[in-house]
Formats: C-alpha cells, sequence, structure tokens
C-alpha cells in the first residue's frame, strides 16, 4: 500500500482539527486507528517514497491471516506453487485475510502470485507490490456492509488490475501511489455473482503508463468517487479517469459504454484531477 512527525500544536487547535479529520474520514469510510496512522505517515499530497526491505522471505504455501499480521516490511515472494507472476486467475495468494483481518508493513516482491485476497472486511495498511502478478489484491465478501480500506502502500508493473473488486459493500483507496498498470481499481465485469459495488479513490499518486484509474458496472448501481488524483508523467491524459462498463454474469467480455463524470456512477469533476 512508508514519515515525519507531525508539529504539536495548542490543545484548542489539535480538538478542531482532530474532529476535522475524522469527520471526512469518516465520510471515506476510514477507521479512527487508519485515521491516527493516516496523520502520522506523511502530510496529506505527498506521495509517500517506495520503501526498503528489511529483509526477505519466501512463501511457498498462502500464509493465512486472522487478526493483525506486521510484516515489519519485510519482503514476501512465492516460491514453489506460488512461483509466478502469470496471468492465470486460478493461483494462489501470498495473503489470504480473513473478515476483519489487517496486513500492514508488508511488502510483496516477485514472484508475486495472486498478491492479497480478502475473504471480508479488511485493512491493508502500508503495503506494496514491486512487481505485480494477476493482481495485487482481491476482494471477495459477500456482505454489502462489507469495507475494504487500502491505506498507504502503493503498486506497479500491474500488466492489467491493481486492486480487482469482486465481492460486495464498499473499497476505499486512499494515500495510495500506482506505476505503469492497467487498470487500478476494477469493479468485476464478469463475475458469476454481481454485487452493487462502492469505491472511494482519495489522495493517490498516479504516474503513467496507465490505462484507467476506475472500471465499474453502472447496470449494477456502482459508484466511484474520485478526489486528490495526481497523475504524472501523462502529458496527453491518455489515462482514463472513470469507465463505465455494462458488465454480466455470464463470464463475456464486458461491454464499455463510456467514460468520464457522469453524476451518476462515477463522480467527480475536472478539479479533483491535476496532472504535471
Amino acid at each position: 500500500m512508508t514519515a515525519p512527525a507531525q508539529r504539536r500544536v495548542r490543545h484548542r487547535r489539535t480538538v478542531t482539527r482532530r474532529r476535522a479529520l475524522i469527520a471526512g474520514s469518516a465520510a471515506l469510510g476510514i477507521t479512527g486507528a487508519a485515521l491516527v496512522t493516516t496523520t502520522l505517515l506523511s502530510p496529506a499530497g505527498a506521495a509517500t517514497p517506495w520503501p526498503t526491505a528489511r529483509g526477505s522471505k519466501a512463501v511457498a504455501q498462502t500464509i493465512e491471516v486472522s487478526g493483525t499480521y506486521d510484516g515489519r516490511l519485510t519482503e514476501f515472494h512465492g516460491t514453489g506453487d506460488l512461483g509466478t507472476d502469470s496471468q492465470d486467475e486460478s493461483q494462489g495468494p501470498i495473503f489470504e485475510l480473513k473478515d476483519g483481518a489487517v496486513l500492514k508493513n508488508v511488502i510483496i516482491g516477485t514472484p508475486a502470485a495472486d498478491g492479497v485476497h480478502c475473504l471480508g472486511s479488511c485493512t491493508l495498511q502500508n503495503v506494496w507490490w514491486l512487481d505485480v502478478g494477476e493482481d495485487a489484491a482481491t476482494f471477495k465478501g459477500t456482505s454489502a456492509s462489507a469495507v475494504y480500506t487500502v491505506h498507504g502502500g502503493g503498486a506497479r508493473n500491474a500488466d492489467d488490475k491493481v486492486l480487482q473488486f469482486n465481492g460486495a459493500g464498499k473499497l476505499v483507496v486512499s494515500k495510495f501511489r500506482v506505476e505503469n498498470f492497467g487498470k487500478l481499481v476494477r469493479s468485476c465485469g464478469n463475475c458469476k455473482k454481481q454485487y452493487k459495488r462502492t469505491i472511494i479513490v482519495d489522495d493517490v499518486d498516479v504516474t503513467a503508463p496507465g490505462k484507467a484509474i476506475v472500471g465499474v458496472n453502472a447496470n449494477y448501481g456502482d459508484t466511484a468517487s474520485l478526489r486528490n488524483v495526481r497523475i504524472h508523467g501523462d502529458t496527453r491524459k491518455k489515462t482514463k479517469i472513470c469507465v463505465r462498463f455494462r458488465g454480466n454474469s455470464t463470464g463475456k467480455e464486458p461491454t464499455e459504454l463510456g467514460t468520464g463524470p457522469d453524476g451518476t456512477t462515477c463522480l467527480f469533476s475536472a478539479s479533483d484531477i491535476s496532472y504535471d
């Protein structure tokens, strides 16, 4: 998904600012714990630098996580059955998170297999993918109340999707950076079971080349809200911001319906996107 401590201010100003942060974060679906981490990680609008690994670990069998798993910036890479960077849809992940699990301070190297799977609500905090395999993370919960939080960290070198949203609920991506990718977030276009999905992308850095930031299914009621998106190295503005599709449950390739804000499915304005 990795910073200077905040300057101390007087108590009254601290309380006021904290209330404002909590109110804004509540609107984005970020937990109080994630809010504290956000404040300490880096100032708003600043891309977090790529981390240096503090060790390396080969993973031959998926690591199952319930509760909190702190990788302490160890670099994990697949071996054996997980030792592939292919686009095979049947690959296992390096990490599999149970409902409510937290994965933090992890670097996923290469081979990356199918990255991280979330079986329900989960938090990926300061998780980095150096060379995305099939997908960086896949969200698979079936509850409409599920919340998947990707806070901090980043991914690069993804042939196709970075964050694959197959399940139900809400995905919140903040303070993330992505480089050389296909799509940052994709609501599954042809899963056998389809859901209404909510996607929020806020305070992210996108470095070209990239095909699209978000892809959503208009016919299933998906929404994608984008704020504070900074795009680098795309002077011709080739990266699509939000693409609307007509999804299906038959396995066929979904039909693209259009791009750009429409006030219903793709929710953003020109001022939410900047280029340099």
